[in-house]
């Protein structure tokens, strides 16, 4: 199926662009979202007598979509998830929970405009492209974690295998705080010991 593009579509063509298509992909996209027509003689003319108007209008919204970018591009959004001590989330991060992560800091983006190549499925600082315009792109970044304080952590640097390690280490230099401290102590009964037995030990020899 052969239709003409109202703007520019990746993988596809530029605006004014003549195209093949499958049938399917005409219908449920293309043409229900006003991206394309039917490559007719009838609708070239329309096209050519709307061409100046549709260029301007594209124009005007690369112009929008560049200054939103210029905004969006580098931010870093939080995602709260709970996930196991190895990082792996229970569920998964998808393009809608990318969307309103965004939106909620006041950045109005679409679930259909985020490019995620799979859903997110551990812990960490993934990128994420966002297609704000047929030819404009931004990325940010989600910083999934299963709190605030981990999400800080993480926005420093540092891995999730990174911050398990120096739990563990921590836990380990508690646990042997602890013995020296029960060491410590117990030496301290011995020295009490002693000092009561001593005199006692004294008292025998005196009365002998």
């Amino acid at each position: 199926m052969q239709v003409i593009l109202l703007e520019r579509v990746a993988k596809l063509g530029q605006m004014g662009d003549i195209v093949d298509v499958k049938a399917g992909y005409a219908r449920n996209f293309l043409l229900p979202q006003g991206k394309a027509l039917n490559s007719t003689k009838a609708n070239q003319a329309v096209f050519d007598a709307q061409k100046a108007q549709l260029e301007a209008n594209n124009l005007e919204t690369k112009k929008e979509a560049e200054a939103m970018a210029d905004k969006l591009g580098g931010q870093q959004f939080i995602v709260i998830r709970q996930a196991s001590d190895a990082g792996a989330l229970y569920g998964s991060v998808t393009t809608r929970d990318a969307s309103d992560s965004a939106t909620a800091e006041g950045f109005t983006i679409d679930r259909g405009q985020v490019v995620l190549e799979r859903p997110i499925k551990y812990l960490g600082v993934h990128d994420v492209s966002v297609r704000l315009h047929p030819e404009v792109e931004a990325t940010f970044s989600l910083n999934v974690a299963r709190s605030v304080e981990e999400a800080e952590l993480q926005a420093s640097g540092k891995s999730i295998q990174e911050l398990a390690a120096e739990a563990e280490a921590e836990a380990e230099f508690e646990i042997a705080e602890l013995f020296d401290d029960i060491g410590a102590a117990a030496s301290e009964d011995d020295d009490l010991a002693e000092a009561i037995e001593a005199p006692a030990a004294e008292e025998g020899e005196d009365e002998a």
